[in-house]
């Protein structure tokens, strides 16, 4: 009897090997599912980035503010009769001769 109940036994285990442990079994789909998450998670912050990207890119295309306002801050450009003002700080160093012949605006 109990080598009947010992041959079971053996036979259960090696049933549930491949459940837990085989090809297809609950380690490797928690894994694929763990992995799955973890893409989406990714997708979905890029797409939120491209989202922002396709904004600005439609709004340089259609707008002239966004192509203004790179060129006053990246460029240093200003607007015909406009006139260039530069607030120094108290504790902030003169500027030098070069500093202040480049009218560039600095965020």
């Amino acid at each position: 009897m109990r080598l009947i109940a010992l041959s079971f036994a053996a036979l259960l285990m090696l049933i549930q090997y491949p459940l837990w442990l085989g090809k297809g079994g609950w380690l490797r789909v928690w894994e694929l599912d763990r992995q799955v998450a973890l893409v989406k998670s990714n997708n979905e912050k890029l797409k939120e980035r491209n989202g922002k990207l396709e904004s600005e890119v439609q709004d340089l295309k259609n707008g002239t503010d966004a192509v203004e306002e790179r060129a006053r801050f990246e460029l240093g450009m200003i607007k015909k009769n406009e006139i260039f003002v530069q607030i120094l700080d108290a504790n902030s160093p003169a500027p030098t001769s070069a500093e202040r012949a480049s009218p560039a605006v600095k965020p």
